[in-house]
């Protein structure tokens, strides 16, 4: 006897016929839409008819990412506001004393009759791009000679002082930044008032504060700000920090390394200040003494070439007098001698009638008296010398002590 299956649960097509049917279909349906994008209307009909059930869907996390962002939210606000109220209270308190202290300021000016501080007027650029030598600290702004940037003009950004105005170009300029080794600047510590000179490090990651005596008050932390003494930055402007003080005993200065307050490598957006120094030039130095010098021994060597011996017993002074006095007394006794010593040849010749021994003893002792007066002359000659010499030097010496 046959079974089968009662006429209810009469069974379709095979399950591997359906399956190839719907792989087909799928296919199909795959490259129609690629090819000619014919399911975008029912893709679009299906999202619309299910979003709301996607929306019911995700509320509890939605509700749980709220409660948690309000708790988050609600604690960093009510921290801002804390520390904005702070900053609120310290500012208006700095207010008033500046207000205060600027009527103050204003009142000592009229009470000294002195002139009022003119603003600063500056121009606003932009940092283009960094110099293609690795070795600097420099960059480019987009403002040249075109907005009335000049060499040497100081660059400033909302902390402090960046750098410098070294290349002025039409549309462009350089600037050296404050890091740079080759860049100094004249700054005064604003506790003490101590002046110095900072300058870059070849690493360009630090500042060298320099000639700063090691008993000199400075402590870390000190601030430091452009003293205006040379003339190119306005007095006042932050430039630096002190980080460390090292203080040896074998050394004049101190070794001290600071940090700039501005963010140097950071900023920008830069201000170009133009900066009009009012300081009047600094007075003519006189003329080097050894050029002085110089002119006294030209003068006295044509004196000494011409036999002006006065001049040099003039140099000499009082002291040398009496050796001056000796000497000449000397060259006179010396011509004495020279003369007695030939009257008696004169005497001889003019009597030609006397005995040849007479003659011969005459003429001996003639010959005598000239040797006499001749090693009497060389000695005062030396003698003249060497008191010219001792002139000369004691005349160098006092030159050299004035």
């Amino acid at each position: 006897m046959e079974y089968s299956p009662p006429p209810l649960f009469k069974q379709g097509p095979s399950a591997l016929a359906r399956l190839i049917f719907f792989v087909v279909l799928a296919l199909a349906l795959l490259i129609s839409d690629a090819r000619f994008k014919t399911l975008e209307i029912v893709r679009g009909v299906l999202g619309a008819g299910l979003y709301p059930l996607q929306r019911a869907a995700l509320v509890p996390r939605d509700l749980v990412v709220g409660a948690a962002d309000m708790a988050v939210s609600s604690a960093t606000l009510r921290g801002e506001n804390d520390q904005l109220r702070a900053k609120n209270l310290q500012l208006s308190l700095q207010a008033g004393q500046a207000a205060e202290l600027a009527a103050e300021n204003g009142r000592l000016r009229s009470l000294l009759q002195l002139s009022q501080r003119l603003t600063t007027q500056s121009t606003p650029a932009e940092i283009q791009y960094d110099t293609a030598d690795p070795f600097t600290q420099r960059v480019v702004i987009g403002s040249g000679a075109q907005q009335g940037v000049q060499n040497g003009s100081p660059v400033v950004n909302q902390d402090g002082v960046v750098g410098q105005v070294t290349r002025v170009f039409p549309m462009q300029s350089e600037v050296t930044l404050l890091t740079d080794k080759d860049l100094a600047v004249s700054v005064q510590v604003v506790r003490t008032g101590l002046r110095s000179v900072i300058y870059g490090t070849p690493k360009g990651d630090a500042l060298d504060l320099r000639f700063v005596p090691i008993s000199a008050d400075l402590l870390v932390g000190d601030e430091l700000v452009t003293s205006g003494l040379d003339g190119v930055y306005p007095p006042g402007l932050p430039v630096a920090k002190v980080v460390r003080v090292d203080k040896q005993a074998d050394t004049a200065f101190a070794h001290v390394v600071c940090v700039p307050v501005a963010n140097v490598r950071g900023a920008r957006q830069l201000l170009v200040l133009h900066y009009q120094n009012n300081i009047p030039p600094r007075p003519a130095e006189p003329e080097p003494a050894s050029a002085v010098k110089d002119t006294k021994g030209k003068k006295g060597a044509k004196s000494t070439d011409k036999g002006a011996d006065k001049g040099a017993a003039d140099k000499a002074g009082a002291t040398e007098k009496p050796a001056d006095k000796s000497t000449s007394k000397s060259a006179d006794k010396a011509a004495a001698d020279k003369q007695a010593a030939s009257k008696p040849a004169e005497k001889q010749t003019a009597k030609p009638a006397e005995k040849p021994a007479d003659q011969a003893a005459a003429a001996k002792k003639a010959a005598e008296e000239k040797a006499t007066a001749r090693r009497v002359e060389e000695r005062a000659r030396e003698r003249e010398a060497a008191q010219r010499a001792a002139a000369a030097a004691s005349a160098a010496k006092q030159e050299g002590a004035q």
